[in-house]
């Protein structure tokens, strides 16, 4: 069929196999370019592979490192009247790819929260990886059912404290108006950290630690958003921030559990970028256009793949890595400079309906929304009849 992009509201509701793998091949190019990593991992599971952070960790690892690579991901195969998730796109595009290349990858569709899919894992890394040296945790879900009461939590975008109402661009209507969010109450707040928070994470290494898959001197990183005054009352400081102050936690407590194999645990502190996650929180609409303007001005512009590659390069395995002031690895550092932020906010304080292509980079934003789904991106033919059944191969 022929597919052409469905929005409704800030997601995107179809996805094209060939715009995703060039995206995906886009990517690899990118990696490629930058040289082989120095000291980079050789057995990486990467949880939550399939789209954003984690997709660029994992064409980092394999293309930058020559990694062997086991991805796990829970996305929608197609049909011939419906098109499969973008993230089953991406998968099956760097599987080709990693082919191609001779590289080791397996895949593993289903719920990362399980006990059932932590079994599968385990079970592929023993049979076919050997010990894994680095563990990235790249997970982004509305609901998580904990494995050990069954019961299912539901996480919320809400402020903490009091009911914000805060300027927004409307990307449904493509126009700067204001948004009210009342506060999480405490149910709200504790079911977001369930949802969002380290928890799982620690249930991974935990798992990986019992069965004796972890590699002396492993690492292993979740990802975080931090950002600064103009995101903090519906992010930094709001029911996602709490989630996100849990990573810290867990991380403390993987470095203790994993203590005899000498094992590095830590945050990663990223740029706000365009992702399926930051599409629906509101605010992050507006300020990242905002950025955008102001880092292409700069040069300074990096986008999920730019973002990760750096995280490797200099900080997981630079030899002098980079902390901020909570002692996550700092990455986002051209975001939050005095500057930078301030000029940002000059383009909050003062942009409207009329002005919103001029002040901000929505035009970038757009397309790089798109892009996450396979669309406008150079060299395809979006008037083509593509197939829209796409097989991984390597499914575990």
């Amino acid at each position: 069929m022929v597919i052409k992009p469905k929005i409704r509201g800030f997601i995107c509701t179809n996805a094209h196999p060939a715009g995703c793998a060039a995206h995906v091949e886009e990517q690899i190019a990118y990696v490629k370019q930058q040289g082989e990593l120095q000291n980079g991992p050789k057995n990486v599971l990467v949880i939550g592979a399939s789209t954003g952070y984690g997709l660029a960790s994992r064409i980092t690892a394999a293309f930058g490192s020559g990694a062997k690579t086991l991805g796990i991901f829970f996305e929608k195969e197609g049909t011939e009247k419906k098109t499969a998730s973008a993230g089953w796109y991406n998968t099956a595009a760097f599987q080709n790819a990693a082919d191609k290349a001779g590289l080791w990858s397996k895949n593993i569709n289903g719920d990362a929260f399980s006990n059932e899919l932590k079994e599968k894992a385990v079970e592929t890394i023993k049979a076919e990886m050997g010990k894994v040296d680095l563990v990235i945790y790249s997970l982004a879900s509305p609901r998580r059912t904990d494995p050990k009461t069954g019961e299912t939590h539901s996480s919320v975008l809400k402020p903490i404290g009091e009911a914000i109402t805060t300027k927004n661009l409307n990307t449904s209507k493509r126009v700067i108006d204001e948004v009210s969010v009342e506060a999480a109450n405490e149910d709200e707040i504790a079911n977001t950290v369930k949802v969002m928070g380290g928890e799982d994470w620690e249930l991974w290494l935990e798992a990986l630690k019992e069965a004796d898959v972890l590699a002396d001197n492993f690492k292993t990183t979740a990802y975080t958003y931090i950002g600064k005054e103009l995101t903090w009352p519906i992010y930094g400081h709001a029911t996602i921030g709490k989630a996100k102050e849990d990573l810290d936690r867990a991380a403390e407590a993987i470095k203790a559990s994993t203590a005899v194999l000498n094992g590095e645990a830590y945050v990663s502190s990223l740029n706000a970028v365009v992702t399926q996650a930051s599409s629906a929180i509101p605010i992050m609409p507006l300020y990242i256009s905002a950025l955008f303007k102001v880092t292409k001005e700069d040069g300074t512009y990096e986008g999920t793949i730019e973002q990760i590659h750096g995280l490797f390069n200099e900080n997981l395995y630079g030899e002098t890595p980079r902390f901020d002031d909570g002692g996550h690895l700092f990455q986002n550092y051209k975001e939050l400079e005095g500057g930078v932020q301030a000029r940002v906010q000059h383009i909050w304080d003062t942009v409207d309906t009329d002005t919103i292509d001029s002040l901000t980079d929505y035009e970038g934003y757009h397309n790089e929304f798109l892009k996450l789904f396979g669309f406008g991106v150079d060299g395809v033919d979006y008037d083509a009849d593509v197939n829209t059944i796409a097989e991984i191969n390597g499914l575990v």
